[in-house]
């Protein structure tokens, strides 16, 4: 089994990082395999609506200028998946929305490629902010119908100049419970493969509030 979490912000060791590797080593502790990607610091665009994922139906995204094809297929293979932010005016970091916006809409454009893998979102914070960047994240897992994995408080973790995250207590235990928690879900799921079958896909009903 695998996890790739998705670290979006722009300083590949940052707290970010931080707290995706606490929870990294409670994964390889379990014999899980774990995977960071970095792309906070890369030139990511935001969706255009443009609905070729939807009409192509080829699990790409028609802006080929960056690396986000390439992570929606490592996302897809993948048993689990993490995604994790920076905290930016109290929300997520722009080059992560825009990454964020991509993936998710070309997974469920396709059938939803990341449909029923165990998820979680991780938050790394100065001051405040964190809570509202959790809801915003936990937004495309819920939307995805994952299987969300907690810990023992939500998945912030508290830190200014890189490496300050490791001296919130908290917030490294925080981390590490929830690792182990992921890999307790990432087990049963794959225990439980056949025994209990998943339920199938339904055709995704769209309204809007115009009569």
């Amino acid at each position: 089994m695998k996890v790739i979490a998705i670290n979006g912000s722009p300083k590949k060791e940052g707290n970010t990082f931080h707290a995706l590797a606490g929870v990294g080593t409670q994964l390889q502790e379990a014999g899980i395999d774990f995977e960071i990607l970095h792309i906070g610091n890369q030139a990511i665009r935001g969706c255009m609506a443009c609905g070729t994922c939807a009409r192509n139906r080829d699990e790409k995204c028609s802006i080929t200028s960056d690396s986000l094809n390439e992570s929606i297929q490592s996302m897809k293979k993948a048993d689990g998946l993490i995604i994790a932010s920076p905290v930016y005016f109290a929300g997520i970091a722009g080059t992560m929305k825009s990454f964020l916006d991509r993936a998710f809409m070309v997974s469920g454009a396709n059938g939803g490629l990341f449909r029923q893998k165990v998820a979680a979102s991780v938050v790394a914070v100065r001051r405040t902010g964190g809570s509202s960047t959790f809801d915003s994240l936990n937004h495309y897992l819920t939307y995805s119908e994952m299987i969300l994995a907690t810990s023992n408080y939500w998945n912030i973790t508290h830190g200014r100049a890189p490496g300050e995250a490791l001296q919130d207590a908290e917030g490294v235990q925080i981390m590490e419970v929830l690792g182990r928690n992921m890999a307790w879900l990432l087990k049963m799921r794959e225990e439980t493969k056949v025994s209990v079958p998943r339920p199938e896909a339904v055709g995704k009903v769209f309204t809007s509030f115009i009569r």
